[in-house]
């Protein structure tokens, strides 16, 4: 095996990507003044969309909610991103009128864009520029956005205010009331932290709990003041003033044991008027939670391992693989696109595993005995025990296989996510973070069964698992776009959303001639905020504090 280690090699020398020198990250809010609408009468349903540049392409990474009929939007949505010193991080913004019946991008006009770095946001901390239409200004509409470091602290509160006998501002029906939160800067402006949804026809609103960063709402500081402000939604966007108050997140944490703060909401003009003005309504804080953030690191120091899987494409489509053209040509001294991608990805994760055995599996051949179609067996052949020793293991057992098997189809790859769905939902019995599992699914191509493969997806949101899928080959991937839902929200065929983004898709062609490095540092980017995301919000602590958490809290 000689041949396979400059692969080795190579990548071993990314292997520190998950330690890499960034663990700061920046929220930015975004904000547009004077945007002109395609046409002229109504005014735009406004949303602007944070795209990222990785290898040469654009790809998604977040939107702020849509503000109807607004030309001087103040988004309430943050955008949180990773913010790498040593890297040029390349943004677009791009602002686009959503029409009210269709959230997705193909019939939203294209409003105007900006690209900048994040360098840039970060070394100014605040950034306004022009937008951009195919290159010319888009009238006077400009784009700013503000950027924050989550400095150290990085728990959220969450938080849920109700309100009762609002003063009713509409004649026909009742106020539409909706809530917003300013956290007052020291300089004396004032910056948006959330804007609730709107309650429709109701005085005593029950707005929906949120969530929001103890550092995007007070800045650290409990004694900062916060202004509160009631407004009576109007579709024309020209919202009525119902009343304000002041208040801090020390008062706020009075919501804590089930107890419940509540203030007086005040209009100046009715209070300065009128003799007999009490207020024109009560806001309550119903509750306040306070979640303490973990980090990825505090996971695995705390013991959580990462249950690595393989599973490989033997579809016929690959090509015979005694053909020099198959994707699956054994090559005395050039490892093949599977190998190259396998080793690439595994030699990452088998670090974070402790007993470095990989379950290895393949689908869409006709398997010895008796050559029947199976889209889950064992590359060792060995149901009992799929697993190999070390990526090596698993790199032989692929190349022992090969001969053995009849290459077929069709390219059906649910079977083996509900296979590991299997072992991680058995793992969510434990209550605690101590095996996350990572898919690694090589294919040639597209997947026959999209609406099972949906499915399966869906489900394997709500349990400690990711799927990461890299297209090998020159086929159209464009349906394996879909289940990245970067650019929109992935939904089983019966409509249910995913719990959260658990799938990558990257193309092995975009890094044919850069490092594994670079293909392993682009499969596995999300991978940290994803172990994050499913522990945290579960509300799973890391198992044991490790010496480096217990410095991290207790640091000043």
């Amino acid at each position: 095996m000689k041949k396979m280690s400059n692969v080795y090699e190579s990548a071993a020398n990314t292997l520190g990507i998950f330690n890499s020198p960034c663990l700061t990250k920046v929220e930015l809010r975004v904000a547009c003044k004077g945007i002109s609408d395609r046409d002229a009468l109504s005014k735009p349903d406004p949303c602007v969309i944070l795209k990222m540049q990785s290898h040469g392409q654009w790809f998604e990474v977040d939107r702020t909610e849509v503000i109807r009929t607004c030309i001087n939007p103040i988004f309430s949505k943050l955008f949180t991103v990773d913010f790498y010193f040593e890297e040029v991080q390349r943004l677009r913004f791009e602002v686009h009128d959503i029409s009210s019946n269709h959230n997705g991008l193909k019939e939203a006009d294209f409003l105007g864009g900006m690209e900048c770095t994040l360098g840039q946001i970060v070394s100014q901390r605040k950034l306004s520029k022009s937008l951009l239409k195919h290159g010319n200004t888009a009238g006077k509409s400009s784009i700013t956005v503000i950027a924050e470091e989550l400095s150290g602290n990085d728990d959220y509160v969450e938080l849920s205010f109700s309100a009762r006998k609002l003063d009713d501002k509409d004649f026909f029906s009742k106020s539409d009331p909706f809530l917003e939160i300013f956290r007052m800067n020291d300089d004396a402006t004032q910056q948006l932290v959330h804007r609730t949804e709107v309650v429709m026809n109701n005085l005593n609103p029950a707005w929906k709990t949120f969530k929001v960063s103890v550092n995007s709402l007070c800045s650290g500081d409990q004694d900062r003041r916060l202004k509160c402000i009631v407004w009576d939604w109007d579709s024309n966007g020209k919202h009525d003033f119902i009343g304000e108050f002041s208040s801090t997140f020390k008062e706020m944490r009075g919501a804590m044991e089930g107890r419940q703060v509540q203030w007086e909401c005040i209009n100046p003009k009715y209070k300065a008027k009128k003799k007999n003005y009490k207020n024109s309504g009560i806001v309550i804080l119903n509750q306040c939670k306070i979640h303490k953030m973990h980090s990825f690191l505090d996971y695995i120091m705390g013991g959580c391992q990462i249950q690595f899987t393989v599973a490989i494409d033997f579809t016929a489509s690959n090509g015979d693989p005694r053909n020099s053209c198959s994707l699956h040509y054994i090559h005395p001294y050039q490892p093949n696109e599977y190998l190259k991608a396998l080793v690439a990805v595994g030699e990452i994760c088998q670090d974070y595993d402790s007993d470095k055995m990989f379950p290895a599996f393949g689908f869409g051949a006709r398997i010895p005995p008796e050559y029947k179609v199976s889209h889950d067996f064992a590359i060792n052949f060995n149901e009992d025990n799929p697993e190999c020793a070390g990526i090596q293991g698993v790199v032989e057992a692929y190349q022992s296989c090969l001969p053995k098997l009849q290459l077929y189809g069709p390219t059906n790859i649910a079977p083996i996510i509900q296979k590991v769905a299997k072992s991680a939902s058995e793992e969510t019995n434990t209550k605690e973070a101590s095996q996350y599992f990572i898919l690694l699914i090589l294919t040639d191509g597209v997947i026959t069964d999209m609406a099972d493969t949906r499915e399966a997806i869906v489900h394997a949101s709500h349990l400690p698992m990711s799927v990461i899928i890299v297209g090998v080959g020159n086929a159209d991937f464009s349906d394996m776009q879909m289940l990245d839902g970067d650019d929109g929200i992935l939904r089983s065929p019966k409509g249910e959303p995913v719990l959260r983004d658990i799938v990558q898709f990257v193309p092995f062609r975009n890094f044919k001639h850069a490092s594994p490095a670079a293909l392993a540092k682009s499969v596995l980017a999300e991978v940290p905020n994803q172990v994050v995301d499913y522990y945290n919000g579960k509300g799973i602590k890391p198992k044991c504090m490790s010496e480096y958490e217990s410095s991290r809290t207790l640091a000043p």
